[in-house]
């Protein structure tokens, strides 16, 4: 099985998102995200949540721009029927798209839909090869409107050892408090060799936030940065530069 394919099984899917609570600081990540998007002068009409998950970010989205259109795009159909099910109260203006967009052709399904005021991506990103990462980025600003933000809240790479182990500690000590809580009996060293030997760990393929700032800018990106960072997960982006008069 190719590593990445394990987010279409729900007995991956699942528990990842019993357990989101445990990923540190999450709610101020989605809250730079939305101070970011919330800074645009221009009104937000429509927006992309690419590799979406359970539709989380695209939800933070529409609660701040109720009338925006937005498109879902995920290879995991456990991950989509999620998002369909939160996301319900806003149906008549979603679309979604079971699609990999580890394969360039994904651009063609969701050309009919852009340009996008916005584009977003949380925990996916970072299961592309580097050469496909810098290659999606390029596919990702050819789809936003002059003016619009990708936003990136991922997992990336870090150069210190011990912020490596600062945040698997952080994890695995959330998760057993969260097992706690619900009555579960597993002791902390099974969860932290449960984490250790997680099947979708061989799915990662993390690169640091610095290089990935670097692709952005040499695409074309404005306003490239490092919004916010803890262990080894970040917020970065940029926007595409306004048109010139």
């Amino acid at each position: 099985m190719i590593t990445d394919e394990v987010w279409k099984l729900p007995a991956i899917v699942n528990p990842f998102l019993s357990y989101r609570a445990a990923i540190p600081l999450a709610q101020e990540q989605i809250g730079v995200m939305m101070s970011i998007l919330k800074s645009r002068e221009e009104s937000m009409e429509s927006f992309l949540d690419l590799g979406c998950g359970d539709g989380i970010l695209g939800a933070a989205v529409l609660g701040e721009f109720p009338r925006a259109h937005g498109v879902f795009a995920d290879f995991s159909e456990p991950m989509l029927e999620q998002t369909r099910e939160q996301l319900k109260d806003y149906s008549g203006q979603l679309t979604f798209k079971n699609l990999d967009y580890g394969n360039p052709n994904w651009v063609h399904e969701v050309q009919p839909y852009a340009p996008f005021d916005a584009i977003v991506s949380g925990y996916s990103i970072h299961h592309q090869p580097d050469e496909r990462k810098r290659s999606l980025y390029e596919e990702i600003y050819s789809f936003m409107k002059p003016g619009g933000w990708f936003i990136n809240i991922e997992h990336v790479s870090s150069a210190a050892q011990l912020n490596i182990d600062l945040f698997e500690n952080h994890y695995v000590t959330a998760r057993y408090a969260i097992e706690k809580q619900n009555g579960g009996t597993c002791t902390l060293e099974q969860l932290a060799d449960e984490y250790k030997y997680r099947p979708d760990k061989a799915a990662n393929i993390l690169a640091s936030v610095e290089l990935q700032c670097d692709w952005l800018r040499e695409i074309g990106y404005e306003e490239v940065d490092c919004y916010f960072r803890i262990y080894e997960l970040a917020v970065f982006g940029g926007r595409k530069p306004n048109q010139k008069s």
